[in-house]
């Protein structure tokens, strides 16, 4: 490429920026979305210090280890399950309405935690955490990419990457706030439920994914999200290329089958699916 890796790098800089800058209507909409990822960071990084608390407040987790790590791990399991049937739920209701589900459930499940009298309590708001979090980690970078202009689209959904790390970070500083305050790990846990209601709020005010309106039929909607988000000499291309990649999803899915077991076997018996399935699971392992 003229100019080396190093022009390109400041030409795609140079092209976020402009973007950015001149339409705040596109980082308003990923900023938004991108609070999943926050909410992400937090739960999983909130309950190392809670838990220091919470064992001197219940005398059965401080003396039994494994209930400690079933309060650690049951939001993983919540997210295992909020995943699983998070790709049902954008499709069948859509991008915007699943991450309005997932703030519901989140925002339940910190409550819970904030009031629970006794360890099993704090398992189930643990899990209903998981599951919010399970579905938000999967629809959030789907709904930024979907809704973001494609010159600037991978820019955008690492906003989502980002806000996970800071969401980690912020929870040891609310930890820390909440060292010395009465109701210590309280107040830690359910401090969460604020980040699900600002973006419950957030997403009210914005569109559904165009992609996913285009899908469904809704061609005209779909037309005036992109009108707000590509200049008017893109809109055109914009939306023969996701006429095209629609159709082509469509032709995809009857070769693969319509049962979940058709689909699973056909997955697996892709060489590219395998070893991108071990890449990621060895990657999580470790």
């Amino acid at each position: 490429m003229e100019g080396g890796p190093e022009a390109a790098s400041k030409q795609e800089f140079t092209e976020f920026w402009k973007r950015a800058t001149s339409s705040p209507y596109i980082m308003r909409l990923a900023l938004s979305a991108g609070i999943g990822g926050l909410l992400f960071g937090y739960d999983t990084g909130v309950i190392s210090g809670a838990l220091l608390y919470i064992r001197e407040d219940f005398v059965e987790v401080d003396k039994k280890l494994w209930l400690q790590e079933v309060i650690v791990s049951m939001a993983v399991a919540g997210a295992i399950i909020g995943a699983a049937l998070g790709g049902w739920m954008n499709d069948m209701l859509g991008r915007k309405t699943s991450i309005l589900g997932a703030d519901i459930v989140f925002f339940l499940g910190a409550i819970v935690m904030a009031i629970a009298p006794a360890p099993w309590v704090l398992v189930v708001g643990r899990i209903l955490v998981g599951f919010g979090v399970g579905i938000a980690s999967m629809t959030s970078p789907l709904y930024i990419s979907e809704a973001s202009p494609a010159a600037i689209r991978g820019a955008l959904v690492c906003i989502n990457g980002l806000l996970i790390t800071f969401g980690q970070f912020l929870s040891y500083l609310i930890n820390l706030a909440f060292t010395k305050t009465p109701g210590t790990w309280r107040w830690m846990l359910g401090v969460a439920g604020l980040p699900a209601v600002v973006q419950f709020v957030l997403m009210l005010t914005l569109p559904e994914s165009p992609r996913w309106l285009y899908n469904q039929g809704k061609e005209n909607e779909s037309r005036k999200i992109l009108e707000k988000i590509y200049r008017a000499d893109e809109i055109e291309r914009e939306i023969k290329a996701m006429r095209e990649a629609i159709e082509q999803e469509k032709q995809e899915e009857g070769l693969i089958g319509q049962t979940l077991g058709e689909k699973i076997k056909v997955a697996f018996s892709n060489v590219a699916v395998r070893r991108g399935l071990y890449a990621g699971v060895t990657a999580q392992v470790a």
